[in-house]
């Protein structure tokens, strides 16, 4: 997979952990977020792997170092995951031809997952995939609309979403690998007039739709995976999940 680049997001400052350290650094089974994500991310592009850091970047810096050989992007105003990703995209080599974005604050993302999106994406020549999963419980997620063709619409967040939308049980993991030219369109296109101010890389669904580009959801069924990490509560939750995934494959 010498033709795909990652970029993982981990500038965020987390602030409803309730912590003076930044999010990603903090850990599960005893190593950072951020070094789990990068070990899973290195099975897609050893060589090619782009940390966008932020808040408490010099600290980030420092402890994904003493592990791995990785290149870092400052995001110097936290505007957002669109934002995160267009300033890392100059950095990416001229002869990647697929981006392969994915959270720094999700550590139970699995190798072959990855290689499994990474795959579809390529051997249907996407220009966008998502990495979706099905819950029993969609609240509070962005929920994935699809055409009756399966190809993707939008992602609804929850405060926008119809009652019909809210009802639909797949939802956004946060993960996407895209097609290298249609992320540049697409960032370029990408607007901020939203509460927030910000940018949002999932703005890219409908931009692809509204250009007929192909697009593909790629499900999975292991919620715990791809969980995301926003409070002490759910870090707790994510170490019982790693040690009970340890003591299965052991």
């Amino acid at each position: 997979m010498n033709d795909i680049a990652v970029i993982i997001l981990a500038a965020g400052k987390g602030s409803r952990m309730k912590s003076d350290l930044a999010k990603v650094l903090h850990k599960v089974a005893g190593k950072s977020m951020i070094n789990h994500v990068i070990e899973a991310a290195l099975s897609a592009a050893s060589g090619h792997i782009h940390v966008v850091v932020g808040h408490q970047a010099e600290k980030v810096r420092e402890d994904v170092l003493k592990k791995h050989k990785v290149h870092f992007v400052l995001q110097k105003e936290l505007l957002g995951t669109g934002d995160a990703v267009r300033a890392a995209l100059p950095g990416v080599d001229a002869c990647i031809q697929h981006v392969l974005v994915l959270c720094g604050d999700v550590p139970l993302i699995r190798k072959q997952t990855i290689t499994d999106l990474v795959s579809a994406h390529q051997n249907l020549k996407a220009d966008l995939t998502v990495l979706a999963v099905r819950v029993n419980d969609p609240t509070g997620y962005g929920r994935i609309i699809q055409d009756n063709d399966g190809q993707l619409l939008a992602i609804r967040e929850e405060a926008d979403a119809t009652d019909l939308e809210k009802q639909i049980s797949i939802v956004n993991s946060g993960i996407f690998c895209f097609e290298k030219r249609f992320l540049e369109f697409g960032l370029g296109r990408i607007k901020n007039n939203n509460s927030q101010g910000e940018y949002y890389l999932t703005d890219l669904v409908e931009i692809a739709a509204q250009n007929r580009a192909k697009t593909f959801v790629k499900i999975t069924q292991d919620a715990e995976q791809v969980m995301g990490v926003n409070t002490i509560e759910q870090l707790s939750l994510i170490n019982t999940a790693f040690h009970k995934a340890s003591n299965e494959l052991s």
